[in-house]
């Protein structure tokens, strides 16, 4: 942390500008000039207060971006064409077994290598700024009492979210809840780690504090969205305390927890005994925070009321489809508690690569290198169309996934009549085919919206992935065809589209957190604080399934499970199961996965893989269907945690490598 180990001068405020613009009605993104001298200049007036407020937003990770957010490649979700065409692959290499201490990859602990990564800024000066800004929030002589308390509510909760973010990544990390005074040196700004339970701690309290005084929902809608409320401030400490509970910081019932590092001081920063209470604490401080959404006005997305212009005219297969797949492109919907208004959707994020190529006579500007592609794992995680895992329906135990199957008029809502492609893509949950876009397969949208491909099938408006030369598949050279033989369909809107000559993107709040992962969350930490799952566990998980048009948890297993697997909602490890599947499905590509598969702590059992697809580089042959190996992962246990960069350690002799990172 270069900025503890020297004294301070007086800061230069440079570049405020925020890079949140998102929607032209967010008039509040407007920044202060560069080369505004001093701290008085900066904090003498409302306006200018307002500016350095929005450089404390700045600092906000782009979750949306695939070369900035790690979670998004997230090892085994998805995968990646080596091309010098698409965004920048860092975050991908993680998985490839490329980090290291020298010049870590998704270095957010200090100034890194990366000049667009976070803009090449710390997330230790995002918290310096926001120490800066409650420092001096007092000095504006025209700032009315009322928005002074509810400004430093919001520089609060940045505070207490930039440590989280990093704590997170990191584990135990320095507290800094002031900054140091000028005349500091030596031993003073040689800051150590802190334990975990006491950074926990330090998170949950700050957020609290900032809670109290932010609003119940944003109040001037032109202008605020994305800035911090009292519902994101709840719903950030229950997924802290969610993580503190897990079995990556916690252990088990029957399980201590793995982690050990002491350092120079003599103190454990890990946790070394399992502690029940933790998930008691989590299960009470997710309540609040589903209630604080629901008072907030926050509610599961539903397409029939948001789009009932189009909903009328639509399938219901189609509708049930557009379910989870709104509740994340749905501009600002009522789901989501938390939105980026980083720029999510340039041509790096994470629409471009997953855009289909509906015109094989397209003219215009665009890279069409297909290089973010759900693996095969992926496909198989997604429910029958009984909501239950396809390797636990009794309707699937003698079907091998991977045989041709004809499609019939009664497959239409989803797959052309007539295509002929493999048995995993047929009889699978809406969710399923709201996310991936799959060989044969509708997509609805792209400017035809008020009809599918049941309501009026000769409209020849659904984009298809074909081995047919005559379509996609064929148009598109090997190299730039999805590695897996899929997209993901879930985040480009249907309001997105592409003619012959141009593309026009309907640009989205990414969602950082919706109800939908607070429900689920909710589910599974209550599930942890019995010893069997009680009606309340069933409630919100099953509240996730009816939206997309399926049964609750126990009716399904006990219809249409194989024998020995219709009792498994009743037992806490079964439900446990359920829950964990659930949410890998519900919230697949949303960066969510990756960060739960990490505090479950089963990383090594599902990062240690062959990551698998089909034979995309035989896309105008048969043989496309065909399994295809495209890399072994390997994952360590040091992969759990961030390296913290080498020469941060060499500057703060204070500092202690995380577990397996030598120096």
């Amino acid at each position: 942390m270069k900025f503890l180990l020297s004294k301070f001068r007086i800061y230069r405020i440079s570049g405020l500008a925020l890079i949140l613009v998102l929607l032209s009605s967010c008039d509040y993104l407007d920044v202060v000039p560069d080369n505004t001298p001093t701290i008085d200049h900066a904090f003498k007036n409302r306006h200018e207060t307002l500016g350095f407020l929005y450089g404390c937003y700045s600092f906000l990770p782009n979750v949306a971006m695939m070369s900035d957010n790690p979670a998004l490649f997230g090892w085994d979700e998805a995968w990646y064409i080596e091309s010098n065409l698409g965004p920048n692959p860092r975050m991908w290499n993680i998985a490839r077994g490329e980090q290291g201490t020298n010049t870590p990859i998704g270095n957010y602990w200090s100034s890194n290598q990366y000049g667009n990564l976070n803009g090449g800024k710390a997330l230790w000066t995002a918290i310096r700024d926001c120490n800066m800004f409650l420092e001096n929030i007092d000095k504006p002589f025209d700032l009315p009492e009322h928005e002074a308390i509810k400004w430093a509510a919001e520089a609060k909760f940045l505070k207490a979210y930039f440590h989280y973010y990093l704590f997170r990544m990191y584990g135990p990390i320095p507290i800094v809840d002031e900054n140091l005074p000028l005349e500091a040196k030596g031993s003073e700004v040689q800051l150590y780690r802190e334990p975990v339970d006491k950074v926990v701690e330090y998170i949950a309290n700050l957020l609290d504090e900032a809670a109290m005084d932010l609003p119940d929902a944003i109040e001037e809608v032109g202008t605020d969205l994305g800035r911090a409320t009292k519902p994101i401030a709840l719903a950030v400490k229950a997924q802290l305390l969610t993580l503190a509970a897990s079995p990556l910081l916690n252990g088990t019932e029957t399980e201590k927890p793995s982690f050990s590092l002491i350092d120079s001081r003599g103190i454990e920063l890990f946790p070394q005994t399992y502690d029940a209470n933790k998930w008691q604490k989590a299960a009470e401080a997710l309540k609040i925070a589903i209630d604080a959404a629901h008072e907030g006005g926050h509610a599961l997305y539903d397409f029939n009321l948001a789009q009932s212009a189009y909903s009328s005219q639509l399938s219901e297969q189609t509708i049930l489809a557009m379910q989870v797949r709104g509740a994340v492109t749905e501009r600002w919907n009522t789901e989501i508690i938390w939105g980026s208004t980083n720029n999510t959707n340039d041509n790096y994020g994470i629409q471009y690569p997953n855009l289909p190529l509906f015109f094989d006579t397209y003219t215009g500007n665009g890279y069409f290198v297909k290089d973010y592609a759900p693996t095969l794992r992926m496909v198989e995680t997604f429910y029958s169309k009984n909501g239950v895992p396809i390797n636990e329906d009794k309707e699937w135990e003698n079907i091998n996934p991977y045989e041709i199957q004809k499609a019939t008029a009664n497959d239409r809502a989803y797959i052309q009549n007539g295509f002929e492609t493999i048995k995993l893509h047929f009889n699978r949950e809406p969710r399923f085919y709201g996310t991936i876009t799959f060989d044969g397969g509708t997509f609805y949208g792209n400017g035809r919206l008020s009809s599918d491909n049941i309501k009026n099938t000769n409209q020849n408006y659904m984009w298809m992935i074909s081995t047919k030369a005559s379509q996609l598949a064929g148009l598109l050279t090997p190299e730039k065809y999805p590695c897996t033989g899929y997209l993901c369909k879930k985040v480009i809107p249907m309001q997105t589209t592409i003619t012959t000559s141009a593309i026009s993107l309907y640009r989205y709040s990414f969602p950082i957190i919706r109800l939908a992962d607070l429900y689920l969350m909710y589910s599974e930490a209550l599930n942890e604080t019995m010893s069997a799952p009680s009606s309340k566990v069933y409630e919100y998980i099953d509240i996730v399934r009816k939206r997309t048009g399926l049964e609750g948890v126990v009716d399904s297993w006990s219809k249409y499970a194989i024998g020995g697997k219709t009792d498994k909602p009743f037992s806490k490890a079964g439900m446990r199961d359920i829950i964990r599947q659930e949410r890998m499905i519900e919230l697949s590509y949303e960066g969510i996965r990756y960060w739960d598969i990490r505090r479950w702590k089963l990383a090594e059992e599902y990062w240690n893989t062959t990551i698998m697809g089909l034979n995309a580089k035989a896309a105008k042959t048969e043989d496309f269907y065909r399994l295809v190996e495209l890399y072994k992962t390997k994952f360590e246990k040091k992969d759990y945690f961030w390296p913290i960069k080498q020469s941060e350690l060499l500057n703060n002799r204070n500092l202690v490598q995380n577990v397996g990172w030598s120096n």
